[in-house]
């Protein structure tokens, strides 16, 4: 009678255990940061300066542009002279109204 007493206490603390272990809630690792959220505060107001910046600098710093058009931008300032505007990038060959717009807030003349 003693032993089926005990058989049965420890039956009911081991099916308490599991379920209470069952119905934790787990706990999740945090998800990685986009690498897009990893760059600094100061490297995303950075603006790029179109009469200093060298085909690479424009290469790697603009979105659209890749290295025919970040030459055809560094030949056309070399062949007519400092920007004086950002909307004179219209003038490369190559550049559009909608890739000026979204590298306008990236873009500076100093």
């Amino acid at each position: 009678m003693q032993n089926t007493y005990l058989s049965s206490l420890l039956f009911a603390f081991l099916t308490t255990l599991s379920v209470t272990a069952t119905a934790a809630p787990s706990v999740k690792p945090e998800a990685p940061a986009p690498i897009t959220a990893q760059i600094t505060k100061a490297e995303q107001s950075a603006k790029v300066d179109l009469n200093a910046a060298d085909a690479e600098t424009l290469r790697r710093d603009l979105f659209g542009i890749g290295a025919a058009k970040a030459k055809a931008i560094v030949a056309y300032r070399e062949s007519n002279g400092p920007f004086t505007a950002v909307d004179e990038l219209l003038e490369v060959k190559g550049i559009g109204k909608a890739l000026l717009e979204k590298n306008r807030d990236r873009l500076a003349i100093k």
